[in-house]
């Protein structure tokens, strides 16, 4: 089946991010910075930084803190809030955050919004939950309107601007690249298609959200056309839990390092719901990998564990599953120490991301036209080595005369 292939994948790491709740807290927050100065170096090309108010491991609180702390590390890599829960904000003061950060990097933001992911998180709020995806549009059509300039007057049950208007608009006009985070329902590729804006999907390593994805583009692509709005595959973004190594063996075994830090975690944000689910029952590390290489973990999903060859294979399977996208982003996930962490994003860069970018397309065209001229070329210089010793052995022999 034919799908959407851009001439130059984009690639990068979405940390939330999922730190256990025994470690040191600022060398962890430093090792997130490591991380992004890391891809950066290596080429990728996006880094997106999580918000999350409670749990005890998702520890970034403010996206905006933590890419203005760590963009002077880095050269070109381009920085999304993934994602500013909007329900948590109030419009004009986030859209100013965001434009000042924008001009802090020098355009190098894109814009992710979302509802807000933990329920935890609402209820210290007072948010109820079912109203979350309303309040979301709600903040989000105004946050567009206020970025491209506009002079927004609107009152909500949560909110209200009178004549708000941004001092300083954003550095990129008319505006950043905005993205919609978009799970299992329909509500993310609606309203990002509603209002023009990007995809960014969270739940492909899951099997509901691998078969949503077709589903999700027709979702998007539909309300676009509803609307008015042009959309692109180019600005699509999935988010998969991977890990690889040298060998399929190796990558398994380095996941089982952090796994249970991870279960550990689960555990606690389910609570009582956990005790029918496989995941209560996990013993130990092992059990936990087979179980995230298997079936599936919660939200975590099915996890690609293996080599590049293997991770190639996977992303053109999820290319022909949805249909083509632009950016594909490692769920940064903490499973695997640093050191085996580093090997992984170096693997990736070395050896998949070349193949969806054709990185080697003239290279290999380069060696078999060598191949080809060789009866000339090569037959040229051997031919010529053999003319120069002749005219050696000559020489001498007239000499000798």
């Amino acid at each position: 089946m034919a799908y959407y292939q851009p001439e130059r994948m984009r690639f990068g790491s979405f940390i939330a991010p999922y730190h256990p709740v025994g470690e040191n807290p600022t060398l962890a927050l430093e090792r997130d910075m490591q991380l992004v100065q890391l891809i950066d170096e290596l080429g990728y090309d996006e880094a997106w930084i999580g918000e999350h108010h409670s749990g005890g491991v998702e520890i970034i609180s403010s996206p905006e803190l933590f890419i203005a702390g760590v963009a002077h590390r880095t050269r070109h890599i381009r920085f999304g809030t993934g994602v500013n829960s909007l329900t948590y904000h109030q419009p004009l003061i986030l859209a100013d955050r965001i434009a000042q950060l924008d001009h802090q990097l020098h355009g190098r933001l894109i814009f992710g919004s979302g509802p807000g992911q933990l329920p935890t998180d609402a209820f210290m709020l007072g948010i109820d939950s079912m109203k979350q995806r309303r309040m979301m549009n709600e903040s989000l059509e105004c946050l567009i309107d206020l970025f491209e300039g506009k002079t927004v007057s609107r009152e909500t049950d949560w909110f209200t601007l009178r004549e708000a208007r941004l001092q300083l608009p954003p550095y990129q006009r008319p505006r950043m690249e905005m993205s919609v985070a978009c799970a299992v329902t329909p509500t993310g590729p609606v309203t990002a298609g509603r209002l023009g804006l990007g995809m960014l999907s969270l739940a492909v390593s899951t099997p509901i959200g691998f078969n949503a994805l077709g589903e999700h583009w027709e979702v998007y692509e539909e309300a676009a056309r509803k609307n008015n709005k042009q959309v692109t595959r180019d600005s699509w973004r999935v988010v998969v839990n991977m890990h690889l190594a040298e060998t399929r063996a190796q990558a398994r075994a380095d996941i089982e390092w952090g796994i249970m830090d991870l279960v550990t975690y689960i555990r606690g944000l389910r609570g009582v719901f956990v005790d029918n689910q496989n995941i209560g029952r996990v013993q130990n590390a092992h059990e936990a990998a087979e179980m995230m290489t298997t079936e599936g973990m919660g939200t975590f999903g099915v996890a690609m564990v293996g080599t590049p060859d293997d991770a190639i294979a996977h992303i053109e399977r999820l290319q022909r599953q949805s249909g083509g996208f632009g950016t594909f982003m490692f769920l940064a996930h903490n499973c695997a120490s640093w050191e085996a962490t580093r090997k992984s994003y170096e693997l990736f860069a070395r050896h998949v991301i070349p193949h969806f970018q054709n990185g080697n397309r003239n290279r290999a065209a380069s060696l078999e036209w060598a191949r080809e001229k060789s009866p000339v070329t090569y037959g040229g210089i051997v031919n010529a080595m053999k003319q120069a010793i002749a005219d050696h052995e000559s020489s001498k022999t007239m000499g000798k005369n």
